[in-house]
């Protein structure tokens, strides 16, 4: 059935969202936010691990670093364009709207929670390249394997920022179902150097995560999410980076 795993991925998200909810009453407030920072911490390294295996390289006998001046093109005019878009005011502005509709009007902390979730199940290889393989062959072993891991990091995270991250499942609904069902226009786009460019900069986007779950708000990774598709196109220059 195509498009069995987008379903799969969202409901384990919303699952993962009442596990949390019901796990964080159990915690204090200094609990809470004790979780809140270790689960920063791991967003961190995760993203860190993605960001390593796509910069660093076996030269001979010495480990090499490169792909500099993709991530600095990638993310310097990707977030200049994200800015000029207005894309965190606009997934606020969602945001707000969902905590209005939700009865979540009192939540203080309901749309960095929701933004915060969003961010860190959408970014990433896995829900492109998972929903390009469930929409040509109706194989959803990648975003069920997605599902697992998104289970776990909403549990975690509506256990101590709240309510606003089971709502992080209607964006990837919306945006895994649609690149489901634009899969084979989209196929022939993602080759394997574009999933490379494109996982090394959604880890990267994925770190800026991690920063403002340890230290507060301080990037807007919303207006940085052009990165990812500049990344996309910079597999098709006639230079390597």
């Amino acid at each position: 059935m195509t498009g069995l795993g987008t379903i799969i991925n969202s409901a384990a998200i919303l699952a993962g969202g009442v596990v949390g909810y019901f796990t964080g009453k159990l915690f204090r407030q200094e609990q809470q936010n004790a979780l809140t920072i270790t689960c920063g911490i791991s967003v961190l390294f995760i993203a860190i691990a993605g960001a390593m295996q796509g910069m660093l390289n076996i030269d001979g006998n010495r480990l090499v670093s490169g792909k500099s001046m993709l991530i600095v093109l990638c993310l310097a005019l990707g977030t200049v364009a994200g800015e000029i878009i207005g894309i965190e005011k606009a997934f606020e502005s969602f945001g707000e709207w969902l905590k209005k509709k939700s009865g979540n009007s009192g939540d203080k902390e309901f749309v960095n929670a929701f933004v915060t979730a969003s961010l860190t199940v959408c970014i990433g290889a896995m829900a492109i390249v998972g929903s390009i393989q469930d929409g040509i062959s109706g194989d959803y072993s990648t975003l069920a394997v997605k599902a697992v891991l998104d289970f776990i990091i909403i549990a975690v995270m509506t256990s101590s920022l709240g309510q606003g991250c089971v709502f992080s499942a209607i964006p990837v609904f919306l945006f895994e179902g649609a690149i489901t069902l634009l899969a084979r226009l989209i196929s022939p786009v993602m080759t394997d150097l574009a999933v490379a460019y494109l996982s090394l900069i959604g880890s990267i986007l994925i770190f800026c995560v991690g920063v403002n779950l340890v230290w507060g708000k301080k990037v807007r990774v919303a207006n940085m999410l052009p990165a990812v598709v500049l990344a996309v196109l910079a597999a098709y220059v006639p230079w390597s980076f």
